[in-house]
């Protein structure tokens, strides 16, 4: 079995304050607002760590931890691009940041949201965004 399959998902915490945790959960669901990170590089004898979502910007769910440091961030939409993955959005957040990506699950109300990165060679998966960080969302046609 791997080792990915064992320690849970790999995921990168960004927090309301700007700190970020690198690690693995196995029990990271976004109706819950808590889950357990297994910090990378952790001692194997320390217990996870409890992350309440209050205390987030968004959860990053990466292909690995490293990325690519020369990527050049795709902004916008590629001509003529869909997605299985939902409509087209662009999410601003609290610190500036603006991601782009493609929702199915986006509902003021609910605590967060799942964005799927429009951008093929990015690092990131699949990107949990937390409502309270969240400042303006669009969907462009």
């Amino acid at each position: 079995m791997a080792t990915d399959q064992i320690l849970g998902q790999k995921i990168v915490v960004h927090f309301r304050d700007g700190s970020v945790l690198k690690g693995y959960s196995q029990d990271f669901f976004p109706n819950k607002d808590r889950f357990h990170l297994t910090v990378l590089n952790q001692p194997s004898d320390q217990k996870a760590t409890e992350v309440f979502l209050e205390n987030l910007k968004a959860v990053f769910f990466v292909k690995d931890f490293v990325g690519n440091k020369n990527h050049e961030r795709f902004k916008g939409f590629p001509e003529s691009q869909s997605s299985t993955y939902g409509k087209k959005a662009v999410v601003k957040c609290r610190d500036g940041e603006v991601l782009y990506g493609f929702t199915q699950s986006y509902a003021p109300n609910r605590i967060g949201f799942f964005l799927f990165p429009c951008d093929p060679s990015s690092n990131n998966i699949k990107v949990f965004l937390l409502q309270s960080f969240v400042t303006h969302v669009e969907f462009p046609t």
